[in-house]
């Protein structure tokens, strides 16, 4: 008998496993219901109960576990096939996205706890990129990083690459916690109140080794906030911990605390809330998980608009969720009230890019401008090697879509920015470009009505050839309504849709302006600037409002947010009509 080989092994371990699934399928639904996946169905069974109605989301998850269904991506591997229906919904539970009519192939996404990756990981996602998929990886922002245009039949054999680097797209899209951030400069910076990476860490392997946490109605953001200077935007996460310092007050022991912060989600237009709890850091991972279980108990299941944290939180009130919190955490947590917290250390909110010294004395993190976060293979491996020549052999992915090497030593900073520059990047931008971000858009999401990349640099060079900006700036173009690239947050933030010109339905964006993170004090929902704008007018708008901005601020100091909370919109609109500026060029 001929011995097989590692690809028939492979088919065949599928096969067998898809036989034990369907036996476990057919059994009775009381056995399922007394294990792992009990709270998910117990929270399905009440909605019924009550009259709701299970959404077509949460009816294949109960047929059968999105995670015990392995068996069919590798039988589609094998055949060469792509999901079909609701299928292509289950499939995101193993991190493979089917992006079709925007690509026709899959999308992968990863989990990076921390967006920290080892030299020895970068370089072998490189060669998994050109071995399987489209020779690129994009940085999210979520300090993530996604690969695409991967065929059908290179599906699996993504996937055990990236198990054979010690990384796993399990559970990165669909109903999941995803990617679990922190700090940039964890460990690094100066400021820093809490190195997050080993919560990050922990709380990643607590949750793929939970299964009850593959449960929940709908998606959950996780972010850690050290103190740090470059920002993690704990305030759009549907929990934020954000390290500080408790300097004295009744009841309440001295020392670093985070404080928990609920139901974030700017794409709906809130930040999450302060709780007025306190949690130590050997209490993060324990309370998480308890926030997670009371959302899985009490999501809702019947409306995919409406199934986030956040609308928990609207039904029940925030102490009545927390109560609930409470009892399964198996205490009460601690309150904050009468303690004394030192002020907040603020972000720099371009600290993501250029040279900054290290809380080690004579080492520096040097912050690379990825052009809207896009990095090709030949870059991949490059920055792999600077790190390993000059850092230490590590990489650090942001949220604002950028890359960090640290622990450059001064005597190599020169020499380490122009290795960076023979690869076409740099560790230097305008005003501009360094906020520039901007989510995958038409080119490769389904759901785009724009292609925001391709905008964004179009937008970039036309601003940098006719302006001079001395403040930081951040511009987020983003796709569609799920916000991916959280435009309310940006002090310019641009949403995609389609605009009616004569005859043809072409690429535009509404316009909102003045938003910002709690990271840099500015913490604000953009307000509405204009709508239905379409593209080649964009530039030209922005050009006038950025210069009615340079023109008017009462000093030189006045950021373009500070400037925009001062007035009203219809006086910011008089502004910029105030100002003449030429046409674009065609």
């Amino acid at each position: 008998m001929t011995e097989l080989d590692a690809r028939q092994r492979l088919w065949l371990e599928g096969f067998r496993a898809g036989i034990a699934a369907a036996k476990r399928q057919n059994a009775a639904p009381a056995a399922a219901a007394d294990g792992p996946d009990s709270p998910m169905l117990a929270a399905q069974d009440r909605t019924v109960e009550q009259g709701g109605k299970l959404v077509a989301e949460e009816k294949a998850k109960r047929q059968r576990h999105p995670l015990d269904r392995w068996p069919e991506v590798v039988a589609r591997a094998e055949t060469g096939q792509f999901p079909k229906g609701i299928d292509v919904f289950l499939a995101k539970y193993h991190g493979l996205f089917y992006v079709a009519p925007a690509q026709d192939s899959f999308m992968c996404r990863l989990r990076i706890p921390n967006g920290i990756l080892s030299v020895r990981q970068m370089v072998g996602l490189a060669d998994a990129a050109d071995s399987f998929g489209g020779g690129y990886a994009d940085v999210t922002t979520r300090a993530n990083l996604q690969i695409r245009e991967i065929p059908a039949h290179h599906a699996v054999d993504m996937l055990m690459a990236l198990q054979s680097l010690g990384l796993t797209a399990r559970g990165s899209g669909a109903d999941n916690i995803r990617n679990i951030t922190g700090s940039a400069t964890a460990g690094i910076d100066p400021q820093e109140v809490y190195d997050t990476r080993s919560l990050c860490t922990a709380l990643n392997q607590h949750i793929l080794n939970s299964r009850p946490l593959y449960g929940l109605p709908r998606k959950f953001n996780i972010a850690f906030d050290g103190g740090g200077k470059v920002p993690t935007l704990e305030d759009t996460n549907d929990i934020g911990f954000v390290a500080c310092r408790v300097v004295g007050g009744e009841n309440i022991e001295p020392g670093v605390y985070f404080r928990l912060q609920l139901g974030g989600i700017t794409g709906h237009r809130d930040f999450a809330a302060e709780t007025g709890i306190l949690v130590k850091p050997e209490e993060c991972i324990a309370v998480a998980d308890a926030i997670v279980r009371a959302f899985i108990a009490h999501g809702d299941r019947t409306n995919r608009q409406k199934a986030r944290l956040k609308y928990v939180l609207d039904r029940m009130g925030h102490e009545a969720f927390v109560a609930e919190v409470e009892k399964l955490y198996g205490t009460p947590l601690r309150r904050a009230k009468g303690a004394e917290i030192a002020p907040r250390p603020l972000g720099d909110k371009h600290g993501h890019i250029g040279v900054h010294p290290q809380k080690q004395a004579g080492f520096n993190y040097l912050g690379i401008v990825l052009p809207v976060g896009r990095m090709t293979t030949l870059q991949m491996r490059g920055l792999a090697e600077i790190a390993e020549r000059f850092g230490s052999s590590t990489l650090r992915l942001t949220v604002w879509q950028n890359l960090l090497i640290s622990d450059v030593a001064d005597r190599d900073v020169g020499v380490c920015i122009a290795a960076i520059q023979a690869l076409g990047l740099a560790v230097e931008a305008s005003a501009i470009r360094r906020g520039l971000i901007a989510c995958t858009g038409n080119a490769g999401c389904k759901f785009a009505a724009s292609n925001t990349k391709g905008h964004a640099l179009k937008l970039a060079d036309y601003l940098e050839g006719r302006l001079t900006i001395d403040q930081p700036v951040n511009i987020h173009l983003t796709g569609c309504h799920h916000s991916c690239a959280q435009h309310y947050i940006g002090d310019i933030g641009l949403l995609a849709c389609k605009v009616e010109r004569d005859e043809d339905s072409v690429e535009g964006y509404h316009v909102y302006i003045g938003g910002g993170a709690a990271a840099t004090a500015e913490q604000a929902m953009a307000r509405d600037y204009a709508a239905s704008i379409p593209f080649d007018d964009l530039p030209p708008l922005i050009e006038r409002l950025l210069t009615a901005w340079l023109r008017n601020r009462e000093t030189a100091s006045e950021t373009f947010f500070e400037f925009c909370r001062r007035h009203d919109i219809e006086r910011l609109r008089d502004l910029a009509s105030q100002v003449t500026v030429h046409a674009m060029a065609a």
